[in-house]
């Protein structure tokens, strides 16, 4: 079976998600699988594949923890877009996937060929927590990437037909003895030098800082890292809490791992501020619109108390629904996983169904 994959490369969720899909295929060699990245820089890449095909695309543009909308539109390139869409050849394939990947998505619409939609941004199809929502943003989630057969992934089912998380960690790894100082602060879309400075407050901790704009330097209580998922991975195995964005990806990993959370959402996006409230209402996590000293040092000193989470392995199962044809019902793939999770429940409305 041939199929193209989608990638939508904003952020790192994607990736990791794209990273954790590729290593369930190899359980599947009769699977050919030609990867298509775009809304990110080509010689960023996609993970450790070295051989994947690339498109512009379209993303945001973040600064200082706030969507930048003038900034976004600037960069929006609407003519390279069409293009690419009315040249992507889908010839050949037996199935386009896509993990919110809008090129792939609208050229497949355009010819009439089905997409089956895998990501966080599929759950909002369903009756999850929102914040920040309004016609408009609701209109643009529906049409960014549109598929004919939608999954979303979520942290919670909410009694709705959605998955657990594609986690890209180890499931036979578990986290070692965590070291109680070690703090992670994963920030990518707000200020490097305000981070710094804030974290700097507290010197009784050690605050490992990944952020695309910093150097691999150590001074004092800070240890600053540029992105390696890689490094960030080893050092989550002991940390024992993190300080982020309202990204999906790291959360999942987080919960995985039992490591305590601190989430600011990125101010105008949607997604992360509905995530924020999702941690809020399941009690994942302690959630800061604002990133200042009174919210990090509560959150320091507040006890990590929490009921262990444990997620399947979603991407291998993934793997093999693909490599079966699909033929189990989304509801009832959602009630077996959810029913192998630490939440032993599956949704009311995806109880298993005959496939």
């Amino acid at each position: 079976m041939k199929i193209l994959y989608g990638v939508q490369g904003t952020g790192n969720g994607h990736i990791s998600r794209a990273m954790a899909m590729h290593a369930a295929f190899q359980a599947f060699p009769e699977l050919e699988i030609t990867w298509l990245l775009s809304s990110r820089p080509r010689e960023q890449g996609l993970g450790t594949l070295s051989a994947f095909e690339w498109r512009k695309g379209l993303s945001f543009v973040a600064r200082n923890g706030s969507i930048d909308v003038l900034a976004t539109l600037r960069q929006a390139d609407l003519r390279q877009f069409r293009q690419d869409i009315n040249t992507l050849d889908l010839h050949g394939y037996d199935l386009v996937i896509s993990d919110y990947e809008p090129v792939i998505c609208h050229a497949a619409r355009k010819r009439g060929i089905p997409v089956t939609g895998i990501g966080h941004q599929y759950a909002f199809m369903h009756q999850v927590p929102r914040r920040g929502d309004n016609v408009v943003v609701n209109t643009l989630m529906r049409r960014y990437a549109p598929a004919s057969l939608p999954v979303g992934l979520h942290w919670h089912h909410f009694d709705q037909p959605i998955l657990p998380p594609i986690v890209d960690l180890d499931h036979t790894v578990n986290p070692m003895q965590v070291q109680p100082d070690k703090i992670i602060a994963y920030l990518p879309f707000e200020n490097a030098d305000a981070v710094c400075a804030l974290l700097r407050q507290f010197p009784a901790y050690q605050f490992y800082v990944y952020h695309p704009a910093v150097p691999h330097a150590d001074t004092h209580n800070l240890h600053l890292r540029p992105i390696s998922r890689t490094g960030f991975k080893q050092d989550l195995l002991d940390a024992t809490g993190v300080i982020t964005n309202a990204g999906f990806e790291l959360i999942s990993e987080c919960l995985q791992w039992q490591k305590k959370i601190i989430a600011k959402p990125l101010r105008g996006q949607m997604e992360q501020l509905s995530n924020a409230a999702a941690l809020q209402q399941l009690g994942y996590a302690a959630v800061t619109d604002r990133l200042d000293a009174t919210a990090i040092e509560h959150w320091l000193k507040t006890p990590h108390h929490m009921q262990q989470i444990r997620y399947p392995d979603v991407a291998r199962a993934l793997a093999g629904w693909i490599a079966g044809g699909q033929q189990e019902t989304v509801p009832a793939l959602a009630s077996r996983l959810w029913q192998q999770s630490s939440l032993g429940a599956a949704p009311l409305d995806a109880q298993p169904a005959t496939a």
